[in-house]
């Protein structure tokens, strides 16, 4: 297995780890950050148990607490599912911010001009911000195919562009005169809005039916078999006839689709209108999500839970206890530390130098 040195340590591959053991490690670092946290709350003065009691209970507590958990974490899921597509063929799509813009954007277009049934409305909505997020993340796919370009670099920059075209529209042509010289877009009508379901906006709906679709494309359909085989080796791929290109465009545009299709539900479901934020970050969050889930739809669900509940809870502490925003960003940071730790530890193993010499002299 291949080694890393450094400072006097090997690092080494370990082999493949049992499941349990992997799930106990992971169950001690989540502790094990617990208690570093506490220390550090101790140091400021703060009885520990009462602030995670507080965190819980900001997140969870309250049923408009909850609701608003799951409606961040709908957004955040949907991008990781979309992402894990790319991912699993190997192509690092960075861009999911623009494709969550440009979605939105898309819907946003027939959310300002027409008045049709809600139904009607809401389904074009959801095809337009799919095809228009599909078809913006086929551009670095088609450079990437004819030219060979970097697709990490060509769809990180195109996150600014999507950006800045959403501020552009918020200046000029989707401009609300209403708001007296402020810059904001004007709300959508209610046909545009998604409808609530048990408390909360009908994206979780999606969210559902986009994981059981990846969960099938990816284990039992012949697109889900190629792009696995592409990911693990092109040259096997193109060996066995596969058509490795039109492989790559068409999982590059699913990918980009259903982060379109984010972008759609954000602003229609939790928005209610295209702001900046549309995106917030989770096109970002959500490859943290992907990696950390091994591209298991369920494990991405519960993930995007965990991440938005301690975003929640932070937010809850800092205003319970006056701290400083950063400190209660400083509680998230060290949970999450020790979570992406553990899965180091989990696939590879530190070894002292030394050992490596007394089994050479011996």
């Amino acid at each position: 297995m291949p080694k890393l040195s450094f400072a006097g340590l090997h690092v080494a591959q370990r082999a493949p780890m049992a499941a349990w053991k992997a799930a106990l490690l992971r169950v001690a670092a989540v502790l094990l950050a617990l208690v570093v946290g506490g220390l550090i709350l101790l140091c400021l003065g703060y009885n520990p148990l009462l602030v995670y009691q507080t965190m819980l209970n900001g997140a969870l507590a309250k049923k408009t607490a909850r609701a608003s958990v799951v409606r961040n974490a709908v957004p955040l899921a949907i991008v990781a599912l979309g992402v894990t597509l790319a991912f699993k063929m190997k192509f690092w799509n960075i861009g999911a911010e623009g494709q969550i813009c440009i979605g939105a954007i898309a819907a946003s277009f027939f959310a300002y001009s027409f008045d049709w049934p809600s139904w009607l409305l809401l389904t074009v909505m959801a095809v337009a911000g799919f095809i228009v997020g599909g078809l913006w993340g086929l551009i670095p796919a088609i450079f990437k195919t004819k030219f060979g370009t970097n697709e990490t670099l060509f769809t990180l920059m195109m996150n600014y562009i999507a950006a800045y075209f959403i501020q552009y529209l918020r200046e000029g042509p989707w401009r609300d005169p209403a708001k007296n010289g402020f810059p904001e877009m004007p709300r959508f009508a209610a046909a545009a809005r998604l409808p609530s379901v048990l408390g909360v906006h009908a994206g979780w709906i999606f969210a559902l039916a986009i994981a059981l679709f990846v969960l099938i494309y990816l284990r039992y359909t012949k697109h889900g078999y190629e792009l696995t085989v592409v990911g693990d080796n092109i040259t096997t791929a193109r060996y066995a006839g596969m058509p490795v290109n039109r492989i790559i465009l068409r999982t590059m545009f699913i990918s980009a689709g259903v982060c379109g299709l984010s972008g759609m539900i954000q602003a229609s479901g939790a928005n209610k209108m295209l702001t900046d934020s549309v995106a917030g970050g989770d096109g970002f969050t959500a490859i943290i999500v992907a990696w950390l889930a091994k591209f298991n739809t369920f494990y991405m669900a519960l993930i995007s839970f965990l991440l938005v509940f301690l975003e929640r809870g932070a937010s809850e502490i800092a205003s319970a206890y006056s701290l400083n925003e950063y400190a209660a960003d400083i509680i998230t940071g060290i949970i999450l530390f020790f979570i992406l730790g553990c899965e180091f530890f989990i696939h590879y193993q530190v070894e002292l130098r030394k050992r490596e010499k007394e089994a050479a002299k011996a």
